[in-house]
């Protein structure tokens, strides 16, 4: 296998568009790493220059230490599996999944035996004489990982290779490809707009905005410390709640006002937040998860309806306190009332239209700056 690092990587279309500012980047041997961000901020550019497909304007692509950027793509030694499956749909599954080997000018002595074993690490090996058309949407994706692992690459790159598929199948494709990961110990650069994916499937993740790495750790750890609003609302799902709030002094101790409510803050957000001054305004983050019912709870919520889901019961209303908007990098507080949704235990019985008090435990609070939208403490 091999490790890929990216030294200040840039790319600049002809059209003057600047896909990618200066990146850096190290995957390990063996990682599943995974590229995370909204359409357009730059992460699938930075795949297709990893692969060799597009030139890269600044900066240096290494593989395993020796720079590749005037390495052709044929010559990479990688494979790619894309959004769509692209299979030959004259051929059968055996044939789609040796077509490489084939290509390769492989003996057949040689093919048969590499094409048995991707069939049966995919769980193929009842559909080599079919071809595409008579296969579900997720086995011909397990094809297109089967042809693209058969050759034995050392670097595996997956563009939303899932994003096509029903939410069903996206749940099993994403388990059978993470065990194929780490069966084969495959360096893999996976490519999402799909926040569940990347927190579920990888070893690390790189969130990216507007052409640059925002934040880059373990997903366990971006979730936990995000370094800024949009991390915070781009990873967790239902996303993160979002308020205007003041930072204060009552009785010696620092809090966090929102609207006529009051939350005393813990740890190093509390020393955090001592060093600005009473009055200072901040943009309070609340995951749904942090909420406790509480009878004397510091928050009232007005409920406008739940979503039961099981183990676990959603319920949407909004808060006596500003909520936090930014469509241009400014807050937006006409709305005085912030929507926020709320996740507690499934056994809960919530009753619409009714006021519902709750707490938030102090060491589950994030704050941000308002003008920047930087995190108080990562």
């Amino acid at each position: 296998m091999c490790t890929v690092e990216l030294r200040r990587v840039a790319k600049v279309y002809p059209d003057g568009h600047v896909a990618v500012r200066g990146i850096d980047l190290a995957i390990a041997d063996g990682e599943l790493f995974v590229l995370l961000g909204p359409s357009g901020c730059g992460k699938t550019s930075v795949l297709r220059m990893v692969a060799g497909l597009e030139d890269v304007t600044e900066g240096t692509v290494l593989f395993d230490g020796a720079p590749v950027n005037d390495v052709p793509a044929r010559d990479r030694n990688l494979s790619m599996v894309f959004q769509v499956s692209a299979l030959y749909p004259h051929m059968t599954v055996a044939q789609n999944l040796g077509f490489p080997l084939r290509m390769a000018r492989m003996e057949q002595s040689e093919i048969a035996p590499r094409v048995a074993r991707a069939a049966r690490l995919l769980g193929l090996g009842g559909l080599l004489e079919r071809r595409p058309a008579h296969l579900s949407g997720g086995q011909r994706q397990r094809v297109a990982l089967g042809r693209a692992i058969v050759a034995e690459p050392r670097l595996l790159l997956l563009d939303e290779p899932m994003s096509n598929l029903d939410a069903q199948l996206r749940v099993s494709l994403r388990s059978e490809l993470c065990l194929l990961q780490r069966r084969l110990g495959l360096t893999t650069l996976h490519v999402t707009h799909d926040q569940v994916e990347a927190m579920t499937m990888a070893d690390r993740v790189a969130v990216m905005r507007g052409g640059v790495v925002v934040q880059q750790g373990a997903p366990a750890d971006l979730y936990a410390h995000p370094v800024d609003v949009f991390v915070a609302q781009f990873v967790g799902s239902p996303p993160m709640n979002l308020f205007r709030g003041t930072i204060e002094r009552l009785d010696g101790r620092t809090t966090v006002a929102l609207g006529r409510s009051v939350i005393p803050l813990d740890g190093a957000l509390r020393a955090a937040a001592a060093t600005q001054p009473s009055g200072r305004g901040v943009i309070v983050g609340i995951r749904p998860s942090a909420f406790r019912a509480a009878a004397d709870g510091a928050l009232v919520m007005d409920v406008s309806f739940t979503e039961r889901l099981g183990s676990h019961v959603l319920v949407h209303g909004r808060l006596d306190a500003p909520a936090w908007r930014s469509a241009d990098g400014q807050p937006d507080v006409a709305d005085r009332r912030g929507t926020v949704e709320v996740m507690l235990p499934g056994d809960r019985a919530v009753d619409p239209w009714q006021p519902l008090p709750l707490d938030v435990e102090p060491g589950e609070i994030h704050l941000f700056d308002v003008d920047s939208g930087l995190a108080l403490v990562v």
